[in-house]
């Protein structure tokens, strides 16, 4: 999924909810959905890595991805998985 189809979805997806068509929770889990699609479909050397903390980020390999969480929160020597 490309960035303006990823941002489309999540238009929708408040559009809905502005319009009373749809609950809260289900606008969140659209959204997430989304945003989640476009993370993980990355071509070429990045992949998601997700953190112990909740916290996703796209890196080349598990290190970066430890040393882009640190950067980004207060976690140190956090835990990470790729995402598939």
């Amino acid at each position: 999924m490309d960035r303006i189809a990823a941002i489309r979805r999540i238009e929708e997806a408040l559009a809905d909810y502005e319009a009373g068509e749809t609950e809260l929770e289900t606008c969140e889990r659209r959204v997430r959905s989304a945003v989640r699609t476009f993370a993980t479909e990355f071509d070429g050397e990045l992949s998601a890595y997700r953190a112990d903390t909740g916290t996703v980020v796209v890196a080349e390999s598990e290190r970066q991805a430890r040393n882009r969480i640190e950067e980004l929160t207060d976690a140190t020597a956090p835990t990470v998985e790729r995402i598939d």
